[in-house]
């Protein structure tokens, strides 16, 4: 029996009304006690590291263990794309621990188990849902089995008889040691010591258990149940197969002419016939083209060339308001396109080129409004530095620009909107794997400390994890250069001007602090690698820092 359960048919009426039992494979019995013991061992007061790999990987393992030779699975790109995405996070999770790295993970393997799940998706977030129902409805499913029910034949004796026959060994074996104790001196010493052995470890065992604890292990239960057990959903799958990746012509749908009707209410709003729905949107087209027009033209004006912000000028207002600007422009135009283009104005051959040409000339200063958004948070990590927000801009332009790129194959390709989602989603996947992929807390503190600022926020740099700590202390001297040192708020509200003898004592404390909580916190569940050669650069090395 492979890992897919199978469901029996139930009955029109009575049978609707209870959950059916699942029907476990030896696969799935097997890795459910394994899995949830290994969840308590891997993450009970651990922080996460190593741990989230390993048990990604355990799913993983037993996912593709228990899927037959021809299983469709093998065949589905989405799901050879999850599993290469599952175990590149769940390798990067081991490298940085980051927290990019770790929602990567989880959001792979969830995807993952989605397409395990219904290997004919197509869209990411159905892949997300049938996962979730997937995993809500095991828990229910497996409560048969937890206790045997009143109308099942055979469970009682054949409890009985495995009963009897560990019950006979074990008293044989009490017997026989009894005697053996009696007569060697030797066996009896050292059974002695092996049962005060276990006797002190089932001590220590039972001082560690806690309601918490239980608690605990019973999430372990429930989360490695919905991921070892597969409850086919063919809910999301169904709903998927309505919609197509092209638009098709409907005749029934856009009238040829207007449809005159009594009441003055109907006669206003009224279905346009495709020649004024064509001219509306030319004119759309036309003057939003226009406004753009002006818009671009003074950004690259002003932006692209010679840019040099004046004493006193207000970077991050600079920022926020082109990026709050093409957030806005780039929804009405996606909204507007996907209005125009839904339906039989894609089929209208008179004015078919020249809306598309108007839509497309659209698209295009859309991408040079992105361009500016992206100068202007360039000459804003020029002169204040990199935090992480202007890293987010950047991965919102990359979307923006794939979007833009997807509405192009709207136009041109009658795209439906429902290929347009897909595909945007498959890019957010992809955008949250690159972020995962990033060792960025070393790279923004290497580039704000640079003789060349003037000013920098200390508290934002202390605040990062523990592996840009040897970055850290090897530029410690450019803080004596500093004309303005602050602790922001880490809320934004209010800041702290501090001296550089000030500043050099807070980075010190905060390497003592981690000297002595790493050996403490640190186990071989919560290891990652970047921490680990951290900590080996600054306290365990030849050229380690001397901490005063």
């Amino acid at each position: 029996m492979n890992a897919s359960t199978t469901w029996a048919v139930p009955a029109p009426a009575a049978a609707r009304s209870r959950a059916l039992p699942l029907s476990l494979s030896t696969l799935q019995k097997l890795l459910l006690p394994l899995g949830t013991i290994a969840f308590d061992v891997l993450f009970w007061n651990q922080e996460i590291g190593l741990n989230l790999a390993l048990y990604t990987l355990l799913i993983v393992a037993g996912t593709l263990a228990g899927l037959p030779r021809h299983a469709p699975q093998w065949r589905s790109v989405g799901f050879w794309v999850l599993l290469l995405g599952t175990l590149l996070s769940a390798a990067l999770v081991v490298v940085y621990g980051s927290g990019a790295a770790r929602l990567a993970c989880l959001a792979s393997l969830v995807l993952f188990l989605g397409f395990r799940n219904q290997p004919q998706l197509r869209q990411v977030a159905y892949a997300f849902l049938t996962a979730l129902g997937s995993a809500s409805r095991v828990l229910p499913a497996l409560l048969p089995l937890l206790w045997f029910s009143s109308g099942s034949t055979g469970s009682w004796p054949r409890t009985r008889f495995y009963g009897r026959l560990l019950l006979l060994p074990l008293i044989i074996l009490g017997v026989f040691h009894v005697l053996f104790s009696l007569g060697n001196s030797q066996y009896a010493a050292l059974s002695s010591a092996v049962f005060n052995k276990i006797g002190e470890w089932l001590a220590r065992l039972f001082i560690d258990i806690s309601v918490p604890h239980l608690l605990f292990f019973v999430l372990g239960l429930v989360l490695t149940a919905g991921a070892v057990v597969l409850v086919p959903i063919h809910f999301f799958l169904d709903q998927e197969s309505q919609f197509g990746e092209f638009v098709r012509r409907q005749r029934d749908r856009v009238a040829s002419f207007a449809v005159r009707r009594p009441d003055f209410r109907a006669r206003s709003f009224r279905t346009l016939d495709l020649r004024k729905e064509n001219l509306a949107a030319l004119a759309v087209f036309g003057l939003v083209n226009v406004l753009l027009l002006v818009v671009n033209a003074i950004d690259i004006h002003w932006i692209w060339f010679g840019f040099t912000p004046a004493p006193g000028f207000d970077l991050t207002q600079f920022v926020h308001e082109g990026t709050y600007v093409l957030i806005l422009s780039i929804l009405v135009a996606m909204g507007i396109v996907l209005w125009f283009f839904r339906r039989n104005l894609n089929f209208y051959g008179k004015g078919l080129p020249a809306l598309r040409w108007g839509a497309t000339m659209w698209v295009v200063q859309n991408v040079v409004l992105v361009v500016s958004v992206g100068l202007r948070n360039y000459y804003y990590i020029l002169h204040t530095g990199l935090a992480y927000k202007r890293i987010g801009v950047y991965g919102f332009l990359l979307l923006t620009l794939f979007g833009l790129g997807t509405v192009l194959l709207k136009i041109w390709q009658r795209r439906s909107a429902f290929s347009l989602v897909r595909l945007n989603a498959w890019a957010v996947y992809a955008i949250v794997l690159l972020l995962a992929a990033g060792n960025w807390e070393v790279w923004m503190t290497r580039y704000n400390l640079q003789p060349r600022f003037r000013t920098v926020d200390l508290g934002f740099l202390l605040d990062m994890p523990e592996r840009m700590l040897p970055e850290l202390a090897a530029r410690e001297s450019v803080l004596d250069g500093m004309t303005r040192i602050v602790l922001i708020n880490r809320y934004g509200y209010g800041e702290t001007e501090i001296t550089p003898a000030k500043a050099h004592e807070l980075v010190q404390k905060r390497l003592q602090r981690w000297q002595k909580a790493y050996p403490q916190y640190r186990t071989w569940q919560s290891w990652t690698l970047a921490e680990s050669q951290a900590y080996q650069e600054l306290f365990g090395g030849p050229k380690a820092v001397v901490v005063r």
